[in-house]
């Protein structure tokens, strides 16, 4: 994964925990690595489609790799918030030790979390408008 390119986060526009994630990774982006769209905004729509993936599943979790270029790839569920931990760095950069477990594994650890997010973290009823210091980095508000 190159280190210049940004990563664009994907993530539930009305999940209570997604937008803490986003909240978490604004706080931790000091190099200005990420952009973050909703799962339920049309861009999003068009990448998962061009990547066969269903653009109406709210659950996972996305990372594009390459915006725009043509080594553009998604990654997704567990191995996407490692993506995102790894790039954050610092101490964060430890999740990376994760990848020693299977996939599946990992994954359905997520699906676990996913299947019950809105329960714990809450719905909200729309997606939040970010700070006017960071809407920038939101792709379709």
């Amino acid at each position: 994964m190159p280190e210049q390119s940004r990563l664009v986060i994907l993530y539930d526009g009305v999940c209570g925990l997604c937008n803490r994630l986003n909240q978490f990774v604004l706080k931790r982006d000091h190099h200005d690595s990420f952009r973050f769209a909703s799962l339920q905004s049309e861009f999003a729509a068009n990448v998962l489609k061009r990547h066969g993936c269903n653009p109406n599943d709210l659950d996972t979790l996305y990372v594009i790799v390459g915006q725009g270029e043509p080594s553009q790839h998604l990654l997704s569920k567990s191995n996407a918030a490692i993506a995102i931990l790894r790039r954050i760095g610092g101490v964060w950069a430890m999740a990376a030790g994760l990848k020693i477990l299977p996939a599946f594994l990992r994954d359905k650890a997520y699906d676990v979390v996913a299947h019950h997010r809105y329960r714990i973290f809450g719905k909200l009823d729309a997606c939040l408008i970010p700070e006017q210091r960071d809407r920038a980095k939101f792709i379709e508000i």
